[in-house]
């Protein structure tokens, strides 16, 4: 009677562990002396101390998996089908355990009715948390046809996600628009901004918590404000203001190229709504501006080109060129109270000493680093395969390839976290075709880690999903205002920016 007992116990504890989604731990597994293939790639990777689960699933051909997860003082196991979800609020308490030190993650796949183990793996953690929100646009890979897009926020210590702004809201069967470039200051939102292209266009600006429908075109400017970068002290937004084409490849991987035949620099005070110029010089193409984190000095990307057929377009012209725009990297000294800039220079020559072309600066919240995206040519690298992620250390002017970072597929984007020690890009690794967030940790010693996708609740979510997240940017708190707002500002009529030369 007495060993019927412990026999019943222990199936009991077997059927509810199963149930809980706690299956145990084969005994007759044979070893197999690799790592296993998981999607998304987790292996060795470190994660910030307040990030959601890092659900995978095992692509071995396994019926079913097992995954055995050791951390300090503690043991669990998890395991459905292929896949490994994990309990967010058992999740929370691995992680506070594991601050600052690793989690092993030891995976048992059965496969044609055998169970075999593969070499364990480390998730490190890192004592320092991540910004809990970033936001994105999500959009489908398409070129001229407005559909659905949408500004999304998702909250990086769960699963939530939520839309800002959806452009279906106002779009009809006549009137598309587009939505992009989305910024905040500080990375907060009470003062942030993204731009409304085409039907119902302007930008919109909330400022201080106010929302403001902005038209930032002046018959002394090129366009409206473009690419955008909050002063981090003053309500100032720098601005490129670009006349910006596409062409389309038929027999090559990037599919379009994405050019400016003319692009200037402006500044905007929010609160006055008056624009000036920072930077038109003549056969300059200037883009990208970026703010050091004092707001004393502003960093771009401007490229020399001279147009010199005159029987052609311009636009025609640049298509034929277009292997020939090459970007470098420049800056220029900011007096905050007077909005005067002085001392513009080259920084790091791309162009002329390397035959390539770099975009997208931002500088790190220390101001010590510099990251930069570079490719052989041309200003969207979002669609060359050759763009990776660089970094200068702006104290020695010494520049790197982030090889932890990068692949052998385009990375954009690039952006820090408040701490600086996160980067996230828009990277496009998984297929080529769609670009999705990976986030890779950066040590006190300037170093980068393994880059990894941002977890979904579901390992293939981003295997279904068909749309690209660009622009990813990381913010401190939540957009606040609804999306039902922004769709009311944006069907009126725009306020129109002065010009002030300055």
């Amino acid at each position: 009677m007495k060993t019927k007992n412990i026999l019943y116990t222990l199936a009991l504890a077997v059927i509810m562990a199963s149930c809980t989604g706690h299956p145990s731990v084969p005994t007759d597994a044979q070893r197999e002396s690799r790592l296993p293939k998981i999607f998304p790639d987790y292996t060795e990777v470190t994660i910030p101390s307040n990030i959601c689960p890092m659900n995978f699933a095992v692509q071995e051909g396994a019926t079913d998996v097992v995954a055995r997860l050791t951390y300090p003082n503690g043991e669990i196991t998890y395991g459905d089908g292929q896949k490994v979800i994990i309990d967010e609020e058992e999740w929370t308490g691995i992680l506070k355990a594991s601050k600052g030190k690793s989690i092993t993650v030891e995976i048992y796949a059965k496969i044609d009715g055998k169970w075999k183990v593969f070499n364990p793996f480390n998730i490190n953690v890192a004592e320092e948390a991540i910004d809990p929100y970033i936001s994105y646009r999500v959009i489908q890979p398409s070129y001229v046809a407005y559909e659905k897009l949408s500004i999304n926020q998702r909250n990086l210590t769960n699963f939530d996600e939520k839309e800002i702004y959806n452009n279906m809201s106002v779009s009809t069967e006549s009137t598309g628009q587009c939505i992009n470039c989305h910024s905040y200051q500080n990375y907060k939102t009470d003062n942030m901004l993204f731009h409304m292209r085409q039907g119902y266009g302007g930008t919109m600006i909330v400022s201080n918590g106010e929302l403001k429908k902005v038209d930032l075109k002046t018959e002394e400017t090129i366009s409206a404000g473009v690419y955008p970068a909050w002063h981090p002290t003053k309500n100032y937004i720098a601005f490129s203001t670009n006349s910006t084409g596409q062409s389309f490849h038929t027999k090559d991987l990037a599919k379009i190229e994405v050019q400016d035949t003319e692009s200037d620099l402006i500044l905007y005070d929010v609160d006055k709504n008056e624009v000036s110029i920072i930077s038109e010089l003549d056969d300059e193409l200037e883009v990208f501006p970026t703010w050091s984190p004092d707001g004393k000095k502003l960093f771009f990307c401007s490229a020399h080109f001279e147009f010199y057929n005159d029987s052609i377009s311009k636009e025609t012209e640049m298509i034929k060129r277009y292997k020939e725009v090459k970007y470098s990297l420049y800056s220029a000294d900011f007096d905050p109270e007077t909005k005067r800039f002085s001392n513009m220079q080259m920084i790091f020559d791309a162009a002329d000493s390397l035959g390539q072309s770099v975009t997208l600066p931002r500088v790190s919240p220390d101001g010590r680093y510099l990251l930069f995206a570079k490719a052989e040519f041309g200003c969207f690298h979002v669609w060359h395969h050759d763009a990776d992620i660089y970094l200068m250390d702006l104290n020695t002017g010494k520049t790197e390839d982030l090889k932890a970072v990068n692949s052998d597929r385009s990375e954009s984007y690039p952006t820090w976290s408040s701490n600086g020690r996160w980067i996230m890009v828009a990277s496009r690794r998984d297929d080529g075709n769609y670009t999705r967030p990976y986030i890779a940790y950066f040590d006190k010693n300037g170093k980068a880690h393994k880059a990894f996708e941002v977890p979904q609740k579901d390992p293939y979510f981003y295997t279904f999903f068909l749309r690209s997240f660009n622009r990813p940017e990381f913010m401190v708190e939540p957009v606040t205002i609804s999306p039902q707002e922004f769709a009311r500002k944006a069907k009126e009529e725009a306020v129109k920016a002065k010009y002030v030369k300055n």
